[in-house]
């Protein structure tokens, strides 16, 4: 069975009817037909159950796409693969970054990154992991870099845990929290939150920080994934950031921003990891920007929280 027709059972399976993959794969809808009837005869078993307004692939239909989908994928990098050894280079790169990322790591690569490859160019997505991971599946990005906290097992992914960002909370300077003496963790929760969408370990540290009762939500005054926005909203308010060290060390050194002293606090951090679709192979310019996204994680890491 050749790839096209693998490709006419994947996106029959897809839209669950016969008009939308027809258009998908650019065929008429009664060449689709014969091109889904021709798989079935072939290898004698019957595919797709035709209802009366959705096409279901069968259980033995759902083992056999199973199959085409990886066949496809192999072949799709299969093509990548050829396209980079005759080229010695690619022409594109779409990477994903989460926020601590892209606030920390990122304006450290790109100038190096488009000094090397100029020509090549360039696309980065700043989102959450669930963002990216989504569509690190769909094939839109070769990687991604970020907090891998709440990432789940995936058969689908290589995880490389690049380090250990540490964090905490802080506030401008002059902020009514900072007159205390021996404050306590509670006193933070009537001024709310900002940070970026948290992984769930780092909701629940913060929930024993601030002595919430279980199932209290946390404290959020302004949930954003840029944390840029986020600085400056908080430098601008009474909020408490919650905000790995690396991101604000350069506010911190200039006397904007002033870490908060709590006794026994949790550790807190983001565990960034390089994120990619098992078994795809990564051109040059994707191996370098990995490579040197290892080395700037490291010696962020290594940024520690301010006295």
């Amino acid at each position: 069975m050749d790839l096209k027709r693998l490709k006419h059972l994947v996106a029959l399976a897809d839209e669950g009817n016969f008009a939308r993959a027809a258009e998908r794969v650019h065929l008429s809808q009664s060449a689709l037909s014969r091109s889904i009837q021709a798989a079935e005869t072939e290898l004698e078993v019957l595919l797709f159950d035709r209802g009366s307004t959705e096409v279901i692939p069968t259980p033995t239909g759902k083992f056999v796409i199973g199959r085409a989908r990886k066949l496809l994928f192999d072949s799709r990098c299969l093509e990548r693969d050829i396209a980079l050894y005759r080229k010695k280079m690619i022409g594109e790169l779409a990477f994903g970054v989460g926020p601590f990322p892209a606030a920390t790591l990122l304006p450290l690569l790109m100038p190096e990154l488009r000094q090397r490859y100029s020509g090549v160019r360039l696309r980065v997505e700043v989102n959450n992991w669930d963002y990216l991971a989504q569509h690190l599946r769909k094939e839109e990005l070769d990687f991604f870099v970020a907090d891998t906290h709440d990432l789940p097992p995936s058969q689908d992914f290589d995880i490389r845990l690049l380090a250990r960002q540490p964090g905490g909370l802080y506030v401008r300077a002059g902020h009514p929290l900072l007159a205390h003496r021996g404050l306590r963790p509670a006193a933070i929760v009537p001024f709310g939150l900002a940070s970026v969408r948290l992984p769930q370990a780092i909701r629940t540290a913060l929930a024993q920080i601030l002595e919430l009762e279980p199932g209290a939500p946390l404290p959020l005054a302004l949930e954003c994934d840029d944390v840029l926005t986020l600085k400056r909203s908080t430098l601008g308010s009474d909020s408490v950031l919650a905000v790995i060290h690396a991101a604000v060390a350069d506010e911190v050194a200039a006397g904007q921003f002033v870490p908060l002293t709590l006794d026994g606090v949790p550790d807190l951090h983001s565990e960034v990891g390089i994120v990619a679709l098992r078994g795809r192979s990564h051109s040059p310019v994707a191996q370098f920007v990995i490579e040197r996204l290892q080395a700037l994680a490291a010696s962020t890491a290594g940024i520690a929280r301010p006295d």
